[in-house]
């Protein structure tokens, strides 16, 4: 229970699953490495509140 609470206060902030995120760039874009969590958080961050769209596929 306390994984989906986590996921679900992150969602709320705007931050996605960082997991899943890797498990994306691994699969879709093998070529390109990963950004790490402080470079992913901050990227999310951006997006939201600068309203820039985040998404590359």
């Amino acid at each position: 229970m306390t994984g989906y609470v986590g996921q679900s206060l992150r969602l709320m902030v705007g931050v996605p699953e960082y997991s899943t995120y890797v498990a994306h760039m691994r699969s879709k874009h093998p070529d390109k490495p990963p950004m790490s969590y402080q470079e992913f958080f901050r990227e999310c961050q951006a997006t939201r509140y600068d309203g820039r769209v985040g998404r590359c596929c």
